[in-house]
């Protein structure tokens, strides 16, 4: 009840005649004070902007709101209506959605992570150099066949990242990779983004560029058989970050992700917390939140269909090289705390990344993670994490691949358990347990 001038008004809160299922910030919702400019603006009709899909026009969700009116108490006890407008929201969706929804969920399926084999020609070449192998596209097809052809790899694997080299590539027999995958039921996908460069004005920190040209990109992409893709931008801890740093980033991944729907592949979203630094797990965890906070406000402005995309998150874990580490418990605990804070259930898929944790870390701490059950499916989208073991199995002799393939198996396998909370951690090699950070890693 308020009083004005003998005047009584009673004003009801607002009711919703249709479930609001909307992907921008919906604070121009809540409730506002009569007679307010403000209010009258909150209460005007809003449309979100329309997108232009590669298939024609954006179709629109709509959802209608109806307040009720204000009901005014007149002297003598009578009382008279004050009817109000219907704010309607409507959310982008465009002609790929249902195939977006579909294609991350395949990918976020009960027991499977990805694989990604995504490095750039240059630091492929570093992998292979530490087997004494030269960096030549011989010998880069050679290692992904090897990956690539593992039988029964699809029980444990449910994607596959791969660099657009590869993408294209065939087996020496003349199978298409991309075909190699499908036969296994493992989806496609494809890094878009083209690397890290510095940003000017910030504290020597970095962003990452790629978006001129990635509609078409994304759209030969989809034609050559990918079904999702892969932007990894970096924030640096010891760098700050600064506020620059992290809007660039979440920013840019917003784009990129709007972009990739457009064109019919599911976006995995990558702001990665590099491990370098010496700060507490608490500091990991305070940036985590800014980050991934900054992130689905940008997701959210650019109309983001939620149910299509995946994440590729760190772990909140100490600095690398900081004194104390801390137990497979203690970030599950702080990383479970940041999703829930931060990622809405509507996302299907978390898909972590391993950054420099040696194999056994990486499993372990995903096993942690699964001992509850969490509103997403909560897996691993690792590279190193996966290719170690493998790779200094193989060394790049033939008589070897066979031995190879099955340490990727082993190693899948595992973090197959971790994503149902079933590992044990038994029987593990010293080599899976040897970290792999490195300081100031370019990827």
């Amino acid at each position: 009840m308020g009083k004005r001038e003998g005047v009584f008004i009673h004003k009801s809160p607002p009711t919703f005649s249709l479930p609001l299922v909307c992907h921008q910030p919906t604070s121009h919702l809540s409730p506002s004070r009569p007679n307010s400019k403000l209010a009258a603006k909150r209460r005007s009709d809003r449309t979100f902007p329309r997108r232009r899909s590669r298939g024609g026009s954006m179709a629109m969700v709509t959802a209608k709101l109806t307040c009720p009116a204000a009901t005014t108490w007149l002297p003598g006890g009578r009382r008279s209506a004050q009817p109000r407008r219907a704010t309607v929201i409507r959310a982008a969706a465009g002609s790929y959605a249902d195939e977006l929804v579909s294609t991350a969920k395949s990918v976020a399926s009960p027991g499977r992570g990805i694989l990604a084999i995504d490095e750039s020609n240059a630091t492929c070449g570093k992998r292979l150099a530490s087997i004494g192998l030269d960096n030549t596209e011989v010998n880069r097809q050679a290692y992904r066949q090897l990956l690539l052809t593992t039988a029964g790899l699809g029980e444990y694997i449910s994607g596959a990242i791969l660099f657009e080299e590869t993408l294209y590539q065939s087996t020496t027999d003349g199978k298409k990779f991309v075909d190699c995958l499908k036969d296994q039921n493992i989806m496609p996908g494809i890094k878009v983004d083209k690397g890290l460069v510095p940003l000017p004005g910030s504290n020597n920190e970095s962003w990452c560029q790629g978006l001129d040209g990635l509609a078409s990109r994304c759209a030969e992409y989809y034609k050559q058989g990918a079904r999702f893709a892969k932007w990894r931008t970096v924030v640096s801890i010891p760098c700050g970050p600064s506020a620059l740093a992290v809007k660039e980033a979440a920013w840019g991944l917003a784009r990129y992700a709007a972009i990739a729907q457009d064109n019919g592949l599911v976006p995995i979203v990558e702001p990665e917390i590099l491990l370098d630094g010496d700060h507490a797990i608490e500091r990991t965890l305070e940036v985590a939140e800014k980050v991934w906070s900054e992130v689905f406000f940008y997701l959210a402005q650019n109309n983001v269909l939620f149910e299509g995309i995946l994440l590729k998150p760190s772990m909140v874990t100490p600095g690398a090289e900081h004194k104390q580490k801390a137990t497979p418990e203690a970030i599950a605990k702080n990383t479970l705390t940041m999703l829930r804070r931060r990622v809405p259930p509507a996302v299907p898929g978390i898909m972590f990344l391993s950054g420099g944790q040696s194999e056994v870390e990486a499993t372990l701490n995903l096993n942690a993670m699964n001992q509850e059950p969490n509103p997403w499916h909560v897996s691993f989208s690792y590279a190193r994490a996966l290719q170690n073991s493998v790779l200094k199995t193989w060394q790049g002799r033939p008589e070897n691949v066979e031995a190879a393939q099955k340490a990727l198996l082993v190693r899948a396998k595992a973090n197959s358990l971790a994503q149902l909370g079933r590992y044990a951690g038994e029987g593990e090699s010293d080599e899976a347990k040897k970290g792999m950070f490195q300081k100031g890693y370019t990827y």
